[in-house]
């Protein structure tokens, strides 16, 4: 059974905006690229870098606890470190998270933005070496058929965003809902390969349109009312290195 890689993206700072890349190399039991770098606690998270651990989506600003944080607009240049910021009615931002300085100042143009959304104090946390801010302890690449998306859409008469759904990777070719019966199934996407290990158990910020940073449909309920379940995607294990790209095959078996 094959699809195709339509599209890929990276998420540098977790909650925020998508980026769009055309190719990824993929590394044997590491997270996608540059994905989930860094988070941003909203009050104290209990996090530590000497001895990172999984942290709850809800310690950080993040969709499914603020739809505002979609308001902003970031895109991170992973050479220079530097994250870019902008939001209608604000000035833009651009600092280098890397540095003191440039984690303060996107935590101050952040808090401006939020208000009272957020509880704070803001604070820009980095991942510690391999260590990255993923909803899964276990599932560090995710992909989402579209296919199951339209056929959601249909199913609420209204055409929904995929980036609602905030994977790595995007696919066509598949039937709808197949993905869901794929566990333990072995995956050949370009040149690598991975392991499907779970399908993945949606929450709130499905809810949140990425354009307008509105809450405007309950997509958790809906899956559970037409489906009876809450699940929109798969989480892979990479256990073969190798690049991807779009347009690349993705073979399952």
């Amino acid at each position: 059974m094959e699809a195709r890689i339509v599209s890929l993206y990276r998420h540098p700072v977790k909650g925020f905006t998508p980026e769009r890349l055309a190719r990824a190399d993929l590394v044997a039991g590491a997270c996608f690229p540059c994905d989930r770098l860094y988070a941003v606690e909203d009050g104290p998270s209990g996090f530590d870098p000497a001895a990172p651990q999984h942290v709850s989506k809800m310690k950080f600003t993040v969709l499914a606890k603020i739809p505002a944080v979609a308001k902003a607009r970031t895109a991170f240049d992973e050479a220079s470190g530097v994250l870019t910021a902008r939001a209608e009615g604000r000035p833009d931002f651009a600092g280098d998270l890397g540095a003191a300085a440039g984690r303060a100042g996107f935590e101050a143009w952040l808090a401006d933005l939020l208000g009272d959304e957020a509880q704070g104090p803001l604070k820009v946390i980095e991942g510690p070496g391999a260590h990255r801010f993923m909803d899964s302890r276990s599932g560090y690449v995710s992909i989402v058929n579209l296919a199951s998306v339209r056929d959601l859409s249909a199913k609420l008469g209204r055409a929904l965003d995929p980036l609602r759904f905030r994977a790595n990777l995007y696919v066509e070719g598949w039937p709808a809902w197949v993905e869901n019966e794929m566990t333990g199934q072995t995956l050949s996407l370009g040149a690598a390969r991975a392991e499907v290990l779970k399908p993945i158990v949606r929450c709130a910020a499905t809810h949140v349109d990425p354009t307008s940073a509105e809450r405007d449909v309950d997509l958790v309920k809906a899956l559970f009312d037409h489906y009876g379940h809450m699940l929109c995607g798969i989480y892979l294990n990479v256990t073969q290195s190798g690049a991807v790209g779009e347009g690349d095959a993705v073979v399952a078996g």
